[in-house]
């Protein structure tokens, strides 16, 4: 199962390389504009924000509480 993103990918080992490779710049970004200091520590919105701010050029459920189940089925 490859979960529904915006680079409309099918392949999960692809995914999974492009998610892996987007979200560590953004990390950087968070880090090197000083972003990563301005978030409110150990709570949902501080989470949150760094889960839009790592995924949201991926998904369109970055940094929202989901009301799918997306783990695996087997």
């Amino acid at each position: 199962m490859v979960l529904e993103n915006k680079l409309e990918i099918e392949n999960s080992a692809e995914l999974a390389r492009l998610e892996e490779q987007i979200s560590k710049k953004k990390a950087a970004q968070l880090f090197e504009n000083g972003q990563l200091f301005q978030i409110e520590v150990g709570t949902f919105a501080g989470l949150a924000h760094i889960h839009q701010a790592l995924f949201e050029d991926i998904y369109d459920f970055a940094g929202k509480i989901r009301d799918v189940n997306i783990a695996n089925q087997r």
